[in-house]
């Protein structure tokens, strides 16, 4: 059967997005303002990129959400490769904010206020992106009004968006999979080179993270002692802490990932957590590009929305790092020179030697 031809200006319904511009300064009784046109392309554009984020973010979620994701498959490739491509939208997206500033404080004011109360801080979209990956209502700054401006049917999005597993839920259950910690019989050949025990030594028998802790802790300066005391929450205590995002076995694996990362089994794991850092670090720079171009044109005016302005996006600079529990795990690195030596079981695993 012939495929009947595509047009490309149907394909892609251009009527309705060049139509799809209707500023109100333009609208009879007032007075036009050139780069109102401008504020509302720039918007338009970030909620279309907002809608391909949330399609590669559900696209991974599905994949992830497998009761069996195979990590020699194509399956992890393609999440590192779908996440990758968020970061590149996301790097995108703090460059528009150039094409934005070109616009000066007196002619945002020639339109300002007929905009009111309309403002990006209702954009349900990006609060949903920050659902999915895994904010919790808990974490996130000015709860009391973060829905406030919104309609019901998009604070119900948000609120079911909230309610599913997110890609931090998913991360922890994939790293808890591991499985090198859960065979026991793979670790019979691993030697300790030191059988001393630190004052803060871990409740933990595995030799191998016995070995890492003394090395870890061998490494520290006087001033960083208390590390281990962090360490010691971080990777054996604290599951019961309903704050935490990872359980101590998901962290354990994680720094498993990175330490020996270098492992051709390990490189696309790293490369998934490392996306996910380079996801918060490029939220952070929109954030922090938000604030400055927000102080520029209205100073500590409150938004449109009925916001504090720039000081609501400073506060979500501060509380909105989704993954800061994996980022938190560079703490614990120590020098490569001095890692242990794993068993050949182990190291042939790693090595796709099976």
């Amino acid at each position: 059967m012939q495929h009947p031809p595509v047009y490309y200006g149907e394909y892609l319904q251009l009527n309705k997005i060049i139509e799809a511009q209707t500023p109100e300064s333009f609208k009879e009784g007032n007075e036009p303002a050139h780069d109102e046109m401008l504020f509302i392309i720039i918007h338009q554009a970030y909620e279309l990129w907002f809608k391909q984020i949330l399609f590669e973010i559900d696209s991974v979620t599905d994949i992830m959400a497998k009761k069996f994701m195979d990590d020699n498959s194509t399956d992890l490739q393609t999440v590192v490769h779908r996440l990758q491509r968020v970061t590149t939208i996301l790097k995108l997206l703090v460059q528009q904010i150039d094409i934005l500033e070109t616009m000066t404080p007196m002619d945002f004011l020639d339109f300002r206020d007929l905009l009111r109360p309309a403002s990006g801080f209702q954009s349900w979209q990006f609060k949903i992106i920050e659902a999915k990956l895994g904010l919790k209502f808990d974490q996130r700054h000015g709860q009391k009004y973060y829905t406030s401006q919104l309609k019901q049917t998009d604070i119900d999005s948000i609120k079911n968006a909230e309610k599913e597993n997110t890609l931090l839920d998913l991360i922890n259950g994939w790293l808890e999979r591991m499985p090198f910690f859960k065979e026991n019989n793979l670790w019979e050949n691993f030697k300790i080179s030191s059988e001393k025990e630190s004052e803060h030594s871990v409740n933990n028998d595995h030799p191998f993270w016995k070995e890492y802790e003394n090395i870890y802790n061998d490494g520290l300066v006087e001033g960083e002692k208390i590390n281990i005391e962090h360490y010691k929450k971080i990777f054996f205590e604290d599951a019961e802490n309903k704050e935490r995002a990872l359980s101590p076995e998901a962290c354990r694996s994680a720094l498993f990932i990175m330490i020996y990362r270098g492992y051709p089994m390990l490189e696309l794991p790293f490369q998934l957590l490392d996306t996910l850092l380079e996801i918060d670090n490029q939220l952070g720079n929109w954030r922090y590009s938000h604030v400055n171009m927000v102080r520029r044109m209205i100073g500590t005016r409150i938004g449109t929305g009925g916001s504090t302005g720039a000081g609501y996006l400073h506060g979500t600079m501060d509380k909105h790092y989704i993954f800061k529990e994996i980022s938190q795990l560079n703490s614990f690195l120590t020098d490569r020179r001095k890692l242990p030596k794993l068993p050949n079981e182990i190291a042939s695993r790693l090595g796709y030697n099976l």
